[in-house]
Parts: C-alpha cells; sequence; structure tokens
C-alpha cells in the first residue's frame, strides 16, 4: 500500500467516524423522545476506504400498526368510560343516593308508614314530599342527560376541529417526507414528524396507512374512507344547542360518509370521536328511555281507578301532559320523566291520596281507611309492560325495573372500566414492543461511541504514521 492510499485511507475514516458520531449523538439526545426512531450510519466501501452512503432510520411497519390500533382502541374506550362515570354520578348522584329507584323506595316506605295511620296528616304530608321527590328527581336527571348530552356534542366539535388540524399538519409533513425522498435528502426527521401526527390523528379515528413512490402515505380511516391523500379529506360535523330526548344527534361526516358509533360497554368503536358518539346517541339515550319508562310506570300504577269499574283509568298523584289520560301501555313516550308533575290536587290536599281524587273510595269517609294507600304500595311490585327498546326488559314490577335501571348502568361502566384496564395494557405492550425495535438504547449507543473513539485515535495514529514516514523521505532526499 502507498503512502498516498495510507493517507486516503485515514481520512476517509475520520471523515466516516465525525459522520457515525454525529449520528450516534443525536441518538442519544432524543433518547427520552418517543416519536423518534433511531438512526444508523450506513457505509460502503470504496477504493481506496469507505464512506457513509445514507442515514438508516430503525422501522417496524407491523408493530407500528399494531400501535396505532391499540391507541385508537385505548382513546374510544377511555372516553367511554370516563364519560359514564360522569354521567353516573350526574345523574343518580353519588352512589346512587337520588337514582329514581332510591326515591321510588322512598316513596314506598313513605306509603306503608301513611298506611299504618291514615289519619295522620302529617304522614299524609310526607308520602306528598316522597312523591315530589320523585317528580324532582326524573326532572333533573333528563336536564342532566340532556346537558350532558350537549356537552358532549361540544366535546364532539372540539375533536373534529382537532382532527381536521392534525391532517392540515400532516399534509405538511408528508410533503416535507416526499420531497426529501426526491432529492434524496435524509428524511429521517419528516418521518417522525409524519408517525408522530399519525399516533394523534388515530386517539381520534382508527387509521390504516398505504405508503406509495416517494415515500408518500394515504391515510384511511378504520371503516374504509379515505382521511388524507395528497390532501386532507375534510370532517365536518354540526353541533346542537339541544337534543329532543330520546333522539340521536347530528352525525360526524368523513369526507361525506357518516361516522359510525362504538356499541357495547367493551366498545368496538375506534378513536374518541366514536366514543363521544357513543356516549351520547347510546347510553345516554337509553339511559333517557328507562327514566321515560319508570315515568309511565309511576303514572300507571298510580293512576286513578273506578271503583265501580264504570269510567275508565285516569292519571291521579302523579300527571302528564296528556293527562286525563294514561300513557299508553308498552309504548314508550320520548322525554315523559321531563313531562310527568305531580297532580295539584293532591299538593292542596295530601289527604286525596288516602281516600280518592277523580273517585272517591273512601265512601264512608273513615280516618282509618288504608286500602287505597296499600294497594298503591302494592302496585309498585305487580308487574306491568316495559317497552323493550329501552332496554331494561319488557316486564316486571316497577321497582325492578328502576333498579334494574342502574344495574344495566353499572354493570356496562364495569365491563368498561374492565375493558380500559385490557386496552390501556395492550396500548403500553404494543408501544414498548416498538420502542425496543425502534427506539434508543443508550448504553449500547455509548458503547457504540466508545468504539468511534477508539477508531478515530487508530485514523490518526495512521496520519501520524504516514506524516512520519513522508518526513523521514524527504529528509532522506534531502
Amino acid at each position: 500500500m502507498s503512502l498516498s492510499s495510507a493517507l486516503n485511507i485515514a481520512q476517509s475514516s475520520l471523515l466516516n467516524t465525525g459522520r457515525q458520531t454525529s449520528v450516534v449523538s443525536r441518538n442519544v439526545m432524543d433518547a427520552r423522545n418517543p416519536d423518534y426512531a433511531r438512526r444508523s450510519a450506513v457505509l460502503s466501501s470504496t477504493a481506496p476506504g469507505a464512506r457513509v452512503i445514507e442515514i438508516r432510520r430503525a422501522t417496524n411497519e407491523q408493530l407500528f400498526r399494531q400501535n396505532l390500533s391499540s391507541i385508537s382502541s385505548l382513546s374510544s374506550q377511555s372516553t367511554l368510560y370516563s364519560g359514564m362515570d360522569r354521567l353516573g354520578v350526574a345523574v343518580n348522584g353519588v352512589d346512587n343516593a337520588f337514582s329514581a329507584a332510591t326515591r321510588i323506595s322512598d316513596l314506598q316506605q313513605a306509603l306503608q308508614v301513611y298506611a299504618t295511620t291514615p289519619s295522620n296528616r302529617s304522614l299524609a304530608g310526607n308520602a306528598i314530599n316522597a312523591a315530589r321527590d320523585v317528580v324532582r328527581g326524573l326532572n333533573d336527571a333528563t336536564t342532566a342527560i340532556q346537558t350532558f348530552r350537549v356537552e358532549t356534542d361540544q366535546e364532539i366539535s372540539m375533536a373534529v376541529n382537532d382532527l381536521n388540524r392534525l391532517l392540515s399538519q400532516f399534509k405538511d409533513a408528508n410533503k416535507a417526507v416526499t420531497d426529501a425522498t426526491r432529492t434524496g435528502r435524509d428524511a429521517s426527521d419528516a418521518l417522525d414528524q409524519r408517525d408522530a401526527l399519525l399516533k394523534k390523528i388515530s386517539e381520534y379515528v382508527p387509521v390504516s396507512t398505504i405508503t406509495r413512490s416517494d415515500n408518500d402515505m394515504v391515510v384511511i380511516a378504520g371503516d374504509g374512507t379515505t382521511l388524507f391523500e395528497t390532501v386532507p379529506r375534510s370532517i365536518t360535523f354540526e353541533p346542537s344547542v339541544a337534543h329532543p330526548a330520546g333522539q340521536p344527534g347530528n352525525a360526524v361526516y368523513v369526507d361525506g360518509v357518516p361516522l359510525l358509533m362504538g356499541t357495547g360497554g367493551n366498545t368496538d368503536a375506534g378513536g374518541k370521536i366514536a366514543g363521544l358518539v357513543q356516549l351520547r346517541d347510546d347510553v345516554a339515550v337509553t339511559m333517557q328511555r328507562q327514566l321515560d319508562e319508570i315515568a309511565r310506570g309511576l303514572i300507571t300504577a298510580f293512576a286513578e281507578k273506578d271503583p265501580a269499574n264504570v269510567g275508565q283509568d285516569v292519571a291521579g298523584l302523579f300527571t302528564w301532559s296528556g293527562a286525563p289520560n294514561l300513557p299508553p301501555a308498552g309504548t314508550m313516550i320520548d322525554g315523559l320523566a321531563q313531562q310527568i308533575t305531580l297532580n295539584p290536587a293532591f299538593v292542596g290536599n295530601p289527604e286525596v291520596l288516602r281516600d280518592g281524587a277523580t273517585y272517591l273510595h273512601n265512601t264512608e269517609g273513615g280516618s282509618s281507611y288504608a286500602d287505597l294507600l296499600i294497594e298503591y304500595g302494592e302496585r309498585l311490585d305487580r308487574p306491568m309492560t316495559f317497552d323493550p327498546l329501552a332496554g331494561n326488559g319488557d316486564s316486571s314490577g316497577l321497582n325492578t325495573y328502576a333498579t334494574g335501571s342502574i344495574g344495566w348502568f353499572q354493570g356496562m361502566r364495569q365491563e368498561a372500566w374492565r375493558a380500559t384496564e385490557a386496552k390501556e395494557a395492550l396500548a403500553v405492550r404494543t408501544a414498548e414492543a416498538l420502542s425496543n425495535e425502534t427506539g434508543v438504547n443508550v448504553d449500547m449507543e455509548m458503547s457504540m461511541l466508545l468504539d468511534l473513539e477508539h477508531s478515530y485515535q487508530a485514523s490518526a495514529r495512521l496520519i501520524s504514521a504516514v506524516d512520519e514516514m513522508l518526513a523521514a523521505l524527504l529528509a532522506a532526499v534531502r
């Protein structure tokens, strides 16, 4: 080997070592950045020596896709669970203290106490107050549900705005990637930024991707709708200031296609938006329908019945906008829990509860008459027909139905909690697996940095040796 060749090899080694050291140093600097993928300098042999031909970015497409899927699943599931937590407290109170089931049970107990001493006007007033609490509870619960749905609508609107903003940023990141690829520049930073945006987008909607020439990427939603292809597609939503009781709200449209909501406590939805829509149009609507059925059951259970079986049954202690008629049996009326009120005739004279209002049952005017009070208490446990669309069975006693409504909600909430725990664990595991494949191991990088230092020292010694040989050669010539 000639001295000039040796000198060229040493110089090439120094240049390569400098480039490799820069890459390793960058890896160490961004080791804690979860969106940073490890880089490595790729060498290729030349004559003489070698040179860095590219900076390779660590990737694992399969693990990255699994991570995106787990992020999307966790986002929808945690949205559902946290929303149900808020809704449960708003409607039923802490430990269901203000639930319809609790208030109906209090009313039944007040009726039983009144029935033991039907001449006690104070006990009559207590029973009317318990009935007033039932009405207030149903009215307030309906208001809480409608407020929750409006607030959820606002959250959907903000999520849609965030998603549109992320897609706009993705356009810029994708352009930076394709421009760098076409011109042969290192696209690693742009690829990191694009992948980070994909993770954020997957929090709102489930995504899959297709990579075309020049690293150009197409982003597709979980239902096959295109989210991004060269330009971002429009995500649209019109929030409402109020929602008709029991009716779904406006849909979220992805490029004109409605986004489907999830179903079940362990929701099959992907992304925050679908989870919010499920809260608004499934959980809250079902809860409202059950309250409406409880209201209809109360009006029916406390209906005034003609003791002579001549006239028709009419609304009694509890009434509504369709009074004196009763709500149709087994047919749900949206918003009935908001319409139900206390009959003014009973408020003005609590003893009417004992004797009857439209139809007089205590015909002899006895102060110890308790038959009607006992009958009311029994009706709360007597089976009646409910609309199965409310999701709480079609036949049971009103007490059982109201308790079942709590059971339905708590069961779904418990299922949502378990699913959240499982999906969070999956998201953590996929993130760790991806990090192990593409992230930075500081110990390995520092070891590599030590090797590069040794390589630098060897190159420097080689240059020094060549320099000494050239000096000796020149001295000999002189």
